[in-house]
This record gives structure tokens, sequence and C-alpha cells, in this order.
């Protein structure tokens, strides 16, 4: 389906002059948000330099944006040991950092918490709350370097405060980010630096979930351009709050967030991006199924009459086929665990 997604007022060839404007990092450059906060910045005038393990990924997102000032470093912050070959990796290229906007997250199975091991719980936390810690251990003295009063953004992903059914290990993530957020904004003040979390309470439109977003998704250009203000130097009326919700974000200038077909947006190649590229397409379409699942159930708790998307019809079809099945066994079978959707077989 096609949905309202914000682009940029310009191309970052005809963007406005970076002079005198200290780079922003941003990492998971090459996920579906990242390329949309790397968008926004860089139609608001900013300097960018662009993190992500996909190398092929980063030189696409390089050429898309040939006349743009964007650096890319190629960089995982998988574990404390890669956190600091980042950190070094950004020394090198002497330019002062003004900011850092963490848009990365794990991949994401479907099921209940209950019919995992604790070990399924643990690499969910490995691969989304960790590495965000491993990055500001190594990136907030950089940001901390001249005094400069950085600003350290952290997109956070809806879930939080009630559980997202299905995905439990992905709320108890998400929830402990926010925690992670609210800790380093206290012990970060020290240095002079300061960590916030930008809260978002529904699924992000992206360019490879286009196809299962709802209009009101928010578009990764549009969390892009909020993240982006948490970090101008300006925007200071939510600087002593850790968490700050999306909707309570005034914009940067510079990006038209009006409704626009989608198909206007210019995607990547992501075919050119070879077996690495493809696995992060695959991981983020896998995301997308997920968010739809998230965003049935507030529709359908908002208005109970809205049309169901094609994921909840799935599983009401599986619901029902599964129930059809319970009825023609015989009286002595055991049914005590409910034939559930959620327990057949995720998706590759």
């Amino acid at each position: 389906m096609k949905s309202p997604v914000a682009r940029p007022a310009q191309s970052a060839s005809a963007q406005k002059p970076s002079v005198a404007r200290t780079p922003v990092v941003v990492l998971g450059a090459t996920g579906g948000v990242g390329r949309g906060v790397v968008e926004a910045a860089l139609a608001a005038g900013r300097p960018v330099i662009a993190v992500a393990r996909d190398k092929s990924g980063l030189q696409c997102l390089k050429a898309h944006h040939a006349k743009a000032d964007l650096s890319v470093v190629a960089g995982s912050i998988s574990s404390d040991a890669d956190g600091e070959r980042l950190a070094k990796a950004l020394a090198k290229l002497g330019r002062p950092i003004g900011g850092v906007i963490a848009a990365v997250s794990g991949s994401s199975g479907r099921g209940r918490l209950l019919d995992h091991p604790a070990a399924y719980l643990r690499q969910r936390l490995d691969e989304d709350l960790l590495p965000h810690l491993a990055a500001a251990r190594h990136l907030l003295p950089l940001l901390a370097q001249g005094n400069r009063g950085g600003t350290y953004v952290l997109i956070g992903g809806p879930g939080a405060e009630q559980p997202w059914a299905g995905y439990g290990h992905r709320s108890i993530a998400t929830a402990a980010l926010r925690m992670l957020a609210r800790v380093l904004h206290e012990e970060a003040r020290s240095i002079g630096v300061r960590v916030q979390l930008l809260s978002i309470d529904s699924p992000v439109n992206t360019e490879l979930n286009r196809e299962h977003a709802c209009a009101q998704w928010p578009s990764a250009i549009a969390v892009g351009q909020r993240a982006l203000a948490l970090v101008e130097p300006h925007n200071t009326p939510k600087a002593t709050q850790a968490v700050v919700r999306y909707a309570d974000v005034v914009p940067v200038a510079g990006i038209d967030v009006d409704s626009v077909d989608a198909d206007s947006i210019t995607n990547q190649d992501l075919t050119s991006q070879g077996s690495e590229g493809i696995t992060s397409q695959v991981t983020d379409e896998h995301d997308a199924e997920a968010q739809a699942d998230a965003q049935t159930a507030t529709r359908v708790t908002q208005d109970p009459e809205a049309l169901l998307p094609s994921r909840c019809l799935q599983d009401a079809r599986t619901l029902l086929r599964n129930l059809l099945s319970t009825n023609t066994q015989s009286p002595d079978t055991n049914n005590n665990n409910p034939p559930f959707p959620n327990q057949e077989p995720s998706s590759p």
C-alpha cells in the first residue's frame, strides 16, 4: 500500500551550505531508519558521517549523495572492542563531532517469550541493547572533546510501555533501552554531553517496509528530522529530559513533511549491495512484518471497525484452521495448548 512519507524539500546536492557546522554521526546509516536520518541531516545542511557494517550499502549511500558533505565509515558496535575501533576510526577523520544519532537494532523473530529458551532473550539483548552501551562508552568521550556540549540521541521503538503481543522480547529490549538512556543521561552530565532517547510510539515507514506500512506511521525522514532537532544546540526546551516523545519534538527546518506519494522517493539499488545488503533487506522486511502486527493491535483498539491488514487476516485464517482442526480431534485428545497463530514457525 502507498502511504504519505516525508521527503527533502531539496535534494542533497542542492542543500544549504554547511559552513562551520560540525558533522553528526549516524550509526546504522544503511538501515531503513538510518537512511532517513542521513537524508534529513543532509537536507538541513548538516555534514554527516555515516557508519554501518554494510560496506557496499555505504558506497551506494555515498554515490546517492555524491555532492553532499557525507563521509562513510565501515564499522560495528557489536562489542566494546568494535566500539573502540570505531571511535579510533572517527578520530582519524580529524573532524570534531557535534552529535551522534544511533539508529540501530538487531533482527527480530516472532513468537511468545515462554516458547523460547532464556538464551533467546539473551541474544535479543545482545543485539538490541548492549551495542548501544558499547557505542556510548567510546563515542561519548569524542563528543566531550573541546567542551562543545554535543548530544547523543538514541532512537527507541514501540513496545516499551505496553507488551507487544507476539514480540515480548522486543518489548523487554525496548524498555531496557529506555532505562539505559536515562542512566546515560545522568552519567554523561559530568562530561558535558547530553544523552536523550527519541521515543517513537508506532512503527516507522521506511523505503523497505512501504508495502506493509500504514498512513499513520511516521516516515524515516520525519524521524530523522526530529532526532536532528535534539542534536541542534538551539533546541533546549527538552534538554533536561532523558526520554523525549516523538510528538513533543519540533522538527528542524529544511524538510517537506507534507503528504507525498511514496514512489516519489528515490530508492537505493539494493540489489547492487551484494549478499550483505540482501541480508540487511531481509532483516528490514522481517521487522516490517513485526511492525505490521503492532500497528494492527493499535488500530483495532482505537477503531474496532477498521479493516484488518493482510497480516492480521493471515493470522485469523490460521487461528480458524487450528480451531477447525481441534474440533475434529477425538474427545480424548489433550487440548490444553490453545492454537494461537503465534505458534506458527517464524519466517526465515
